[in-house]
């Protein structure tokens, strides 16, 4: 039969001390003397004595556990991400819950109720494609339970988030197109919900503009970052008179779908039409045809550090905790 632990009522009982003697004991209070230091330590662990996390919890006020809302675990760049959150977390003695949105909406908020009557501390957030309200994670600050949102941001004034700086690394994408070459390029851009979308698009906008190139709305086309989706806005600028020489896609899978239309239908890769693009994920290095150029958006780095402020906020440290942080992305 299984032994169960012994509880501190038990180890005093056997002993002939009080409770408050042997919690001191085991917390190596100062006021308990050696001798029964060690004899309550020593039938501590004879009896497999462990800690009742939720009574440290009730006296502390924390559960030292925290929520993370991720849309995709399948997606490389997210499962770098929980790298980043669970070696900060492990670091200070938290440990995480996870859940995946799968870029639904109603599904994120029910999550957000879970983790919420699971009575986490916090609450990292990366936003589902189509989260248009805020108000399921905005009702947490009835609950005392602070959120810090990364890479997939809201644009709210007072939310605390880690982002890369997208539009800067559009700018840049664009240059090095026409430094190569190329005048007609395509963009593929992602929901409007998500504000990387817009951010992505200014920059690319801005890049046109910087190379003395026309901003034609033609060459701009939409995906829902599904594949058939993908698909589509890849023939429409496939059937433009001028059809583009080179396209700028969301992201790196983005990407990978829109190669695969073209191969389709029959085009040569980085010969007859190119493509660069977002994430960087080790994985496009082994292909024979990858995207030329991919902006590294340090998904590691993101969580870690959404990570670190979270804590911050967590712990209450009389430093106020940075607001908005954006890292400087990578082309």
């Amino acid at each position: 039969m299984v032994q169960k632990p012994a509880t501190i009522k038990e180890i005093a009982q056997r002993l002939n001390v009080s409770v408050s003697t042997v919690s001191r004991a085991l917390h190596n209070h100062p006021s308990i003397g050696l001798r029964t230091k060690m004899q309550v330590q020593k039938l501590a662990e004879e009896l497999n004595y462990e800690p009742n996390q939720a009574a440290i919890s009730f006296k502390q006020g924390k559960t030292f556990t925290i929520g993370i809302i991720l849309p995709n675990l399948g997606e490389e760049f997210f499962s770098t991400a929980i790298n980043g959150i669970e070696d900060t977390a492990a670091q200070n003695n938290y440990t995480v819950l996870i859940g995946q949105s799968r870029d639904d909406a109603e599904r994120e908020k029910k999550i957000v109720d879970t983790m919420r009557r699971h009575r986490v501390d916090g609450l990292l957030v990366s936003l589902s494609k189509n989260t248009e309200s805020y108000e399921h994670f905005e009702q947490l600050k009835n609950y005392s339970i602070p959120v810090v949102y990364f890479d997939r941001v809201p644009d709210i004034a007072d939310a605390y988030t880690v982002s890369c700086d997208l539009k800067s690394s559009s700018v840049q994408l664009v240059d090095w197109l026409v430094a190569n070459g190329h005048k007609y390029i395509g963009f593929i851009k992602g929901p409007d919900s998500m504000s990387p979308s817009l951010e992505r698009l200014h920059g690319y906008q801005e890049g046109l503009r910087k190379n003395n190139i026309a901003e034609d709305e033609a060459y701009v086309v939409h995906t829902n970052l599904e594949r058939e989706d993908t698909f589509k806005a890849m023939n429409q600028l496939l059937q433009l008179k001028k059809r583009p020489t080179a396209v700028i896609a969301f992201n790196d899978y983005v990407a990978l779908d829109g190669i695969k239309y073209c191969r389709e239908q029959g085009l040569r890769i980085n010969k007859d039409i190119f493509f660069v693009s977002y994430a960087n994920l080790p994985i496009t290095s082994y292909l024979d045809e990858p995207p030329l150029v991919s902006v590294e958006q340090f998904p590691y780095e993101q969580a870690a550090k959404a990570t670190e402020v979270l804590l911050h906020l967590i712990n209450k440290d009389p430093e106020p905790a940075q607001r908005k942080i954006v890292m400087q992305s990578k082309v």
